[in-house]
C-alpha cells in the first residue's frame, strides 16, 4: 500500500478483469470475497482499486506535462497537478466518494508540490512517492515478522472476521506467504524509481509512475491470489470459513 496506497472502492476497466478473492474451493471469479449478506467486493476494491491507481498516476503525469509546457517550470508544473487533483477530487465527491479518501489525496499531492516548490527542483515532486512506498515496504515486511500479515488484516475486515482468520493456520501462512508479493510491489517501485530520481530524469518518472500504478497493481492481484490459493491445503473450507487449530 502505497498500504496500496489510496484504496477508494471503484469497479474494475471491462478490458482489465480483475482478480477476486473467492474461497479457496476454486470456483467463482478468481479474486472475489463474499461479504456478510451475499455482496460481493473485489480484492482490487480492498487494496486499491482502479480509482486510486488514477488518483496516483494523473496528477504526477500533470505536473510533467505543466513542467514542459512551461518551458521546464516548476511552479506550472505544480499548478497543473493541483488542478488536476482537485478536479479528480471534485469528480469524486460528485460521484458519492468518500471526502476523507478525496482530501487525503489531495493533500499528498500539496505536499509533494510544496516539497519541489521548497527546492526548486522537479524531481523533488516524486519525493514523497518513493517515502511511501518505502514505509509500505517496511510496514509489509513488519506485518510478516509479526505474524499479522497486512494482506490478511484487509481481507479479514473486509470478511468481517476481525481477527478469527489469525486462528487458522493455514490461513495465516497463506496471507504471510501472499503478502510478501505486496512487498515485492513496493521494492520494485523503490527500485525503478529511486535512480531516476538520483539521475534527476523528471520525463522518466512521471512514465513510470503511471506505468507502476494499475499495471502493476493488477499484477501484483492476481499473483497475490494465485499464491493464497496454492498454498491452502485444497481440502481447506475457504477464506470465508477459518478453520481454528485443534
Amino acid at each position: 500500500m502505497s498500504l496500496p496506497s489510496e484504496p477508494r472502492p471503484d469497479p474494475a476497466p471491462p478490458d482489465s478483469p480483475t482478480p477476486v478473492v473467492g474461497s479457496a474451493g476454486r470456483s467463482g471469479p478468481v479474486g472475489a470475497v463474499q461479504l456478510p449478506g451475499g455482496a460481493t467486493e473485489s480484492l482490487a476494491s480492498l487494496l486499491g482499486g482502479r480509482s486510486g491507481a488514477v488518483d496516483a498516476s494523473l496528477p504526477p503525469v500533470a505536473f510533467v506535462a505543466g513542467y514542459l509546457l512551461g518551458g521546464e517550470s516548476v511552479s506550472f508544473g505544480v499548478w497543473l497537478a493541483m488542478a488536476v487533483a482537485v478536479g479528480l477530487g471534485a469528480w469524486r465527491i460528485g460521484r458519492g466518494g468518500r471526502p476523507r479518501a478525496v482530501i487525503l489525496g489531495i493533500l499528498g499531492v500539496a505536499v509533494a508540490a510544496l516539497v519541489a516548490l521548497r527546492t526548486g527542483r522537479p524531481e523533488d515532486f516524486f519525493l514523497l512517492r518513493i517515502a511511501t512506498n518505502i514505509v509500505s515496504a517496511l510496514a509489509w515486511t513488519a506485518s510478516i515478522a509479526v505474524r499479522w500479515p497486512l494482506l490478511g488484516v484487509v481481507v479479514g475486515l473486509a470478511l468481517g472476521q476481525k481477527v478469527r482468520w489469525r486462528r487458522d493456520p493455514a490461513l495465516l501462512r497463506a496471507y504471510r506467504v501472499g503478502s510478501y508479493v505486496w512487498v515485492m510491489q513496493y521494492v520494485v517501485r523503490v527500485v525503478v524509481l529511486v535512480p531516476l530520481y538520483l539521475a534527476g530524469q523528471v520525463i522518466a518518472l512521471g512514465v513510470a509512475q503511471a506505468l507502476l500504478t494499475w499495471p502493476l497493481v493488477a499484477v501484483c492481484l492476481a499473483v497475490s491470489w494465485w499464491v493464497v490459493r496454492s498454498v491452502l491445503p485444497p481440502d481447506h473450507p475457504g477464506l470465508r470459513h477459518p478453520t481454528p487449530a485443534a
